[in-house]
């Protein structure tokens, strides 16, 4: 009786251990995976903050070549949302003397997998602008969130989307 116990024993200590190695396993599996989104988040926030003034400045004299570049940072929709900037808001900006300037203030990944990464900006915005007829530039300064979502394309990160407070492009 005792030997049959002792099997029995035996059997459950092997079972156990042999799930509790399928379960270490899988948390390793896991920690690789956390691991490569933590990556990718990295590399994706350094390519936000970067490309964050030139999405959202600007400047009348040099309006055309500023949404160009822009846009060369952008992919899908949000690429196709700069061309038709290009046509809307060229004349109003150089009819206003309009300069933006954006500069990051703080951002952090809201969410990452290893081929899309949101990552939340804040942004402080200072707008100049002299409209015709008055003699004083108007200058404001706002301070904004913005949200990016960044996509993996050939070797580095674009933005997809964005979108602010005011409502997406």
């Amino acid at each position: 009786m005792r030997s049959a116990i002792a099997v029995a024993t035996a059997a459950v200590l092997a079972v156990g251990v042999v799930v509790l190695g399928f379960v270490a396993v899988g948390a390793y599996l896991d920690l690789g995976e956390l691991r490569e989104r933590r990556a990718a988040g990295d590399a994706a926030l350094v390519t936000a903050r970067a490309a964050a003034p030139d999405l959202l400045s600007y400047d009348y004299r040099t309006i055309e070549e500023d949404l160009a570049r822009a846009g060369r940072l952008t992919t899908g929709q949000l690429t196709a949302h700069y061309r038709e900037l290009a046509e809307t808001l060229v004349g109003k900006a150089k009819e206003q003397r309009t300069v933006q300037q954006a500069t990051v203030a703080g951002a952090a990944v809201e969410k990452a997998s290893t081929d899309r990464v949101e990552v939340l900006l804040f942004v402080n915005m200072g707008t100049t602008k002299e409209t015709p007829g008055t003699t004083e530039a108007r200058q404001q300064v706002i301070q904004n969130r913005v949200r990016f979502v960044m996509v993996r394309q050939d070797s580095g990160w674009r933005v997809a989307e964005l979108s602010t407070l005011l409502g997406s492009p």
